[in-house]
């Protein structure tokens, strides 16, 4: 996230789901950040599908596959399996590219035909 540039160039937008934490204290701490607040209606499952499926995948290809000894060792390969799971990783879905390929493309698509108009 911290490289993406939006194209819009509007403010940063946070998206959440509606849990007590982001309506409360959490939201005031946004806007203090100058970040716009944007939340799921209520009951809405798909906010969460995709979330509790990633964190699925993690835990299952990352976490119960070893014995942790320190926060350092957990902070280092998560970081790692996320920088696969977005730059090396090849979804057959959208061509057997990376999502990060897929995303340049599609930005790159949408500013080509901003500039045509």
């Amino acid at each position: 996230m911290y490289a993406r540039r939006p194209v819009d160039q509007g403010g940063l937008i946070h998206h959440s789901g509606r849990g007590a934490q982001y309506v409360s204290r959490y939201t005031e701490r946004l806007a203090e950040a100058g970040v716009e607040p944007s939340v799921g209606s209520v009951g809405d499952s798909y906010d969460n599908a995709l979330t509790e499926t990633v964190s699925g995948l993690y835990k299952a290809e990352v976490i119960h596959r070893r014995s942790w000894q320190s926060r350092e060792t957990v902070e280092l390969a998560t970081l790692e399996w996320v920088d696969w799971f977005n730059h090396r990783r090849l979804l057959a879905p959208i061509g057997n590219i990376p999502p990060a390929g897929a995303e340049a493309i599609y930005y790159r698509q949408f500013i080509e035909s901003a500039q045509a108009v």
